[in-house]
Parts: C-alpha cells; sequence; structure tokens
C-alpha cells in the first residue's frame, strides 16, 4: 500500500477581482438589479465574456451612493 502523502495547507488568496455574481453578492443584491443598476457605474475588467469587478470599485460605488433616507433633526436655534 503506498504511503499517503500529509496534505500541505493551503493559504488564503487576496482576490483582486469579482465576477459579476460575487459583486452582486458582495453588495447584497441579486445579479440582475446589479447589472441592470450597478455595473454602468463602475470600470469594469473584461476578459472574454468574463466580466470582473474590483473590489475597490464596489466600495466607492457604495460611498457614493450611501445617504440618509430621512434627514436627521436638526436642533432649532432660538435667537
Amino acid at each position: 500500500m503506498p504511503k499517503k502523502m500529509p496534505q500541505r495547507p493551503i493559504e488564503p488568496v487576496r482576490r483582486y477581482a469579482y465576477t459579476r455574481e460575487e459583486s452582486a453578492i458582495s453588495i447584497g443584491m441579486s445579479v440582475s438589479h446589479f447589472e441592470r443598476f450597478v455595473q454602468a457605474e463602475l470600470k469594469l475588467i473584461p476578459s472574454g465574456q468574463l466580466i470582473l469587478v474590483q473590489p475597490i470599485e464596489l466600495e466607492r460605488w457604495a460611498q457614493r451612493n450611501a445617504r440618509y433616507l430621512v434627514e436627521p433633526v436638526r436642533p432649532r436655534l432660538v435667537g
């Protein structure tokens, strides 16, 4: 019987780009919503039929689109 080789630990690999599906999941929406409303605002990486998105692009999109849904209450100055 051949001896089993010990398995080497696999190091996590840093991701420089996500697929459209991964991008949509990472910002909490469906792929169809992502494709219709978000991807047009992002710089994309085309590679044949594969379209990739850098995580920093998703972060920038989230920052640009973050807003309060209700205006914060501001105290009135009496004067």
